[in-house]
């Protein structure tokens, strides 16, 4: 019989730890334990006191294993977690996942139909997947995770788990694995972990000599052992509490160890060689066994902790009655029991007995029992699926067969990649590589396989190293094959900013495919060369890439390449949009078309998403920016959500809804920095400079221009965003003209030097109002910029309409001016902000020619910008009012955006305007200017300012402003 102790014994100290752990993450503080100790340590006992403790708090339980059989197997330990959690009685409203649910269709079938495509093979948006599940399981209660064996877990689950690990520290989720103390990728995770603060390991240490007696005497009925039988015990087990009960077991049932009352006795002396002993106490108890029996556990054994009846009957011959026989005999059910997680399986109830029974095994029986087990699989499982591909792999190079092993490894490599798991497929087409070595074909296979695998798993350097080797292998690959794989390489490049190794991937690719290759072959490399071109600064660049992205899409609607044809089509409609906003619709509209009619669901969405921009860049309306988003969380494709709610959170900001703005920007960045989306990330980022330009906002705008710097944002693509979206209207808030005419100039000149298809950077808006308003335009310059088909869009329309108004206004021509601002107000009626700013702008110019409704027009200014606390241009409006005679009434709010020790001195809003203005280094007449004020009444703030402070002149006063 075998002997188990009911109370963990020398485990206080890790138990306390565990139990805090999990208090923590019932509180919302999530976080990870790591038990790891050799083999037989007492990290599962630990692990399952830790789940008794869970569930008795009424915390979700999750459980998962490593697959000692295939470890490689994709997401196995995942999976088996979340499935417990998919059969729990209590379920959870999986619907609160939104996008994230298709996602999650990958491990759970149950939860709808996986979407195919780049958006939901992203392991990282899988991880996150995993996060929010885990984090909506736990809401409450908390969720506990269990996964047993990690030193078996594949790459995939591993990155997952570190993803978690990461960012789990404010969801009420503990993740507790068990790790075998051997050098191991999960090893290596922990303890970066723990270096990070960001995870626990705990190291379970051999009992001492005191601790290990206990653990003896509680398996005997808490009567104590003898002191020999503890020093035989000690000098065998060294405080393993594994090897500790199978030694008891052994001397009790090998009767070296007595009952003799209410007490234990010695009868014979053990050597103190722990495994010999061991190994001699397994043989002892196969030698109990019919030969049979004994024939099960070796076949069971050859296959792994967990074992199919079914396969073990094939290769014994044994009638179902006859194996389950033998697995229930008395000396059998102290090594194996049924598997609780899979019906008709068994496994050993420690992976160190199948160690003692395969040391048993000679390694010429063990080769043949290896031939015998793959041969049984194949019939078993006819084609191998799931994991057996990778297990009957391991067992033919058991076996000797080391092609066959090769190409099985190959098969489990592809079908990994298939599965998303890169990493995984990455290993195991190594693998096969080396094997390969006598089969050139299918090496040369392997290799192709494994490119794109290293391009999946974003190891952009390796794959375009590993591009080399094709050359060496060329008699297995032909000149077409190579080409395509270097189109791969190009795309690869091209995703993670290699431009320049992008575009060396494609001229390879050219002079593989030589001089009079087919159109089939072109067009696949056209369109990511078109793609790599786009962001080669310099003139000329958009014709060269319109007429290769224009060549792809003729081609790619002939063979058919769908895909290429979705890809060429979108890219052209970004294109043309600056020239003919209609034939750019026509595009997208093409290749949403494509898409549908090829079943391409990513695809569509994306051209939903870029036809829902040329929507708002038209009229403003957001309503298929809004479908996009929906669709992509319908079917998971989260990227490309993210892309639907850049574009929707630019309108937001241009539409004034600036709260709604700012939370969509936080939300997004917050997951896209978590997701490491750099591009998308980016884009937020640049939105964020642009929000808190058209709230002048300028302290945040510097700090959000020096993020976006840092997330690599300083590109040429990005500075008439910059310029001429955010400093420009950052510079008009402030009544500084000058200054956003330089701003628009920077990115005017930017776009001239090296166009790219944004087309709000004020060309035809903007700047042409204060050129207007500067003299500088006259009819026939109007005329001339207005009748470029990119001076359609709504948002420039309005500035337009307004400029237009300034031109007949100076000409003497009242009733066009006025015509012309009616029409502006209907272009910038989606527009407060910049509707204002506009009549702010003009009502000036209306005032002194004496046409229009200008006070009408600046009451209407004011009252906007002195609810959104943009005092300067406010006060510009109540200046030029007042200069007419009209009253104005004081505006005394704004005291909460005083800071309180100031506000304690005594200092009024205004005094605080003036301190604000002298941290920029302004002189008193640019102070005066700026609100407008008299240069005396500027005077008079600096002296009372420099009193309430205590500084003893200006210049302290203004260095006292710059601090704070």
């Amino acid at each position: 019989m075998g002997y188990r102790s009911p109370v963990i014994v020398g485990r206080d100290d890790e138990l306390r730890t565990v139990q805090e752990a999990l208090t923590a993450a019932r509180g919302g503080r999530g976080g990870a334990v790591f038990l790891v100790g050799e083999s037989g340590i007492g990290k599962s006992r630990l692990a399952a006191a830790a789940a008794d403790l869970g569930l008795a708090a009424d915390m979700r339980l999750l459980r998962g294993r490593g697959s000692a059989i295939s470890p490689m197997d994709p997401y196995r330990s995942l999976t088996e977690a979340l499935l417990s959690l998919a059969r729990d009685a209590d379920p959870i409203d999986v619907a609160a996942l939104g996008s994230y649910r298709p996602v999650l269709a990958r491990l759970i079938p149950d939860w709808g139909d996986a979407a195919a495509g780049q958006d939901t093979g992203s392991l990282v948006i899988l991880a996150e997947a995993v996060l929010r599940l885990t984090s909506l399981a736990g809401q409450g209660r908390g969720c506990l995770m269990v996964l047993d064996d990690m030193q078996d877990t594949d790459a995939e689950t591993l990155a997952v788990i570190e993803y978690m690990i990461d960012n789990i520290d404010r969801q009420p989720v503990l993740l507790l694995g068990m790790i075998r103390d051997q050098p191991c990728p999960a090893m290596r995770l922990a303890k970066s972990a723990a270096q990070r603060g960001s995870g626990v390991v705990v190291e379970l240490d051999r009992l001492d000599p005191r601790d290990m007696r206990r653990l003896a005497s509680s398996c005997l009925g808490e009567r104590d052992i003898p002191q020999q039988a503890a020093d035989m015990l000690w000098a065998g087990s060294a405080g393993n509490p594994f090897l500790v009960k199978e030694m008891l077991t052994s001397m009790v049932d090998g009767r070296m160890l007595v009952r003799d009352g209410d007490s234990w006795q010695v009868t014979e002396r053990l050597g103190p060689n722990l495994p010999a002993t061991v190994v001699r106490g397994m043989a002892w108890r196969l030698e109990q066994l019919e030969p049979e029996a004994r024939q099960v556990l070796s076949v069971a054994a050859v296959l792994g902790r967990g074992f199919p009846l079914s396969v073990v009957r094939m290769v014994t011959g044994l009638s179902y009655p006859d194996l389950m026989g033998h697995l229930h005999s008395d000396p059998a059910v102290q090594l194996v029991g049924p598997d609780d997680e899979r019906p008709d399986w068994y496994c050993f109830q420690h992976a160190l007995i199948v160690d003692a029974l395969l040391k048993l095994i000679s390694p010429a029986q063990r080769a043949a029992l290896a031939q015998q087990v793959a041969d049984a699989l194949d019939i078993a499982y006819p084609g191998l699926p799931g994991e057996w591909c990778e297990v009957s792999a391991q067992l033919r190079l058991d076996a000797g067969s080391q092609t066959v092993a090769g190409r099985l490894f190959a098969e489990a490599g592809r079908r990994a990649l298939a599965q998303g798991a890169a990493n995984s497929a990455v290993l195991l087409l190594g693998k096969a590589w080396d094997l390969l070595v006598h089969d050139v074909p299918a090496r040369a296979d392997a290799l192709e396989a494994q490119l794109y695998a290293l391009a999946e798993a974003g190891l952009v350097d390796r794959a375009l190293a590993a591009s080399t080797v094709l050359d060496e292998v060329g008699a297995g690959l032909d000149r077409r094959r190579r080409a395509q794989l270097r189109t791969r390489l190009a795309w690869v490049a091209n995703l993670a900013g290699r431009i320049s190794e992008g575009l060396s991937q494609v001229e390879a690719a050219r002079v593989l495919l030589g001089p009079d290759a087919a159109a089939e072959d072109t067009a696949p490399l056209d369109v990511v060369a078109a793609h790599l071109e786009l962001d080669v600064p310099g003139p000329g660049q958009l014709e060269k890439v319109e007429a290769m992205a224009r060549r792809a899409a003729t081609v790619a609607e002939e063979v058919p390449l769908p895909i290429v044809a979705c890809q060429a089509w979108q890219l052209i409609g970004a294109l043309v949009r600056g020239r003919d906003p209609d034939e750019a619709t026509a595009c997208l509209e093409r290749s949403r078309g494509i898409a549908v009619e090829h079943d391409l669901p990513i695809w569509e969405i994306h051209a939903l998403v870029r036809l829902g921009l040329d929507d708002a860049l038209r009229d403003g309306g957001t309503d298929r920016l809004d479908q996009a988003r929906d669709q992509a969380t319908q079917i998971g494709a989260v990227t490309a959500r993210y892309q639907a709610e850049v574009n929707i959170a630019l309108h937001m900001i241009l539409r004034g809804e600036f709260d709604a703005a700012a939370a969509l920007i936080d939300q997004v960045t917050a997951d896209t920095t978590r997701l490491k989306l750099l591009e998308t990330t980016q884009y937020m980022l640049v939105l964020r400079v642009v929000l808190n330009g058209h709230r002048g906002r300028r302290k945040d705008m510097e700090e959000s221009i020096a993020e976006l710097h840092r997330w690599n944002g300083d590109v040429v693509q990005f500075v008439p965003r910059v310029h001429g979206l955010g400093r420009a209207f950052c510079a008009l808030v402030e009544e500084d003209q000058e200054t956003a005419r330089k701003e628009l100039a920077v990115a005017l000149h930017a776009d001239d030097m090296s166009p790219t298809t944004f087309h709000l950077a004020g060309r035809y808006g903007l700047n042409l109002l204060l050129g207007a308003l500067a003299g500088e335009v006259d009819h026939a310059a109007y005329d001339e910029i207005t009748a470029a088909p990119a001076a359609r869009l709504r948002w420039d329309r309005q500035f337009a309409h307004f400029a237009r108004a300034v031109i007949a206004g100076r000409a003497g021509d009242a009733v066009e001016a006025e015509a012309a601002v009616e029409e502006a107000l209907r272009a910038g009626s989606l527009f407060e902000m910049s509707r204002c700013l506009g009549l702010r702008l003009v009502g000036e110019v209306a005032l002194a020619g004496g046409w229009g409704k200008p006070v009408e027009w600046l009451r209407t200014a004011e009252d906007y910008f002195h609810k959104m606390g943009m005092t300067a241009v406010a006060g510009a409006c109540r200046a030029l009012l007042r200069r007419t005679g009209h009253r104005v009434a004081q505006r005394r709010t704004g005291i909460d955006r005083v800071p309180m020790p100031l506000r304690s001195a005594g200092v009024t809003v205004r005094e605080y305007e003036v301190l604000r203005l002298l941290a920029e280094r302004l002189g008193n007449r640019e102070i005066a200017d700026r609100l407008h004020l008299s240069l005396r009444t500027v005077e008079k703030h600096v002296s009372s300012l420099i009193f309430k402070t205590g500084m003893p002149n200006r210049i302290a006063l203004s260095k006292f402003a710059t601090r704070n």
